[in-house]
């Protein structure tokens, strides 16, 4: 959580990855047709999405791997180590 309420909000967020997508498709010399017909995304579906952000996960990953981009989403919601280690704990328990 950041500190003095500057943490990002999710239509920030939306709006941010919207915009990373719409340059990542012109840097990839696509149209949002040629990228629609690829992907298997409605271009209804990618239109909305650069415009306003709103889009179903399956439709960005479905994008996100004609850009070569789908590793990107291998951190999002990671565990974190520690975390697993605690579990662990509880889990190996002995029986007195």
């Amino acid at each position: 959580m950041a500190k003095f309420g500057i943490e990002k909000k999710p239509f920030d967020i939306l709006k941010e990855l919207a915009e990373k997508h719409r340059v990542l498709r012109k840097q990839a010399g696509l149209t949002q047709s040629e990228l629609a017909n690829r992907s298997g995304v409605s271009l209804g579906s990618l239109k909305r999405f650069e415009l306003t952000g709103q889009i179903a996960l399956e439709s960005l990953l479905k994008l996100a791997h004609i850009l070569n981009r789908i590793g990107d989403f291998e951190l999002i919601l990671n565990t974190d180590d520690n975390l697993k280690n605690i579990d662990k704990l509880f889990s190996d328990r002995t029986k007195i």
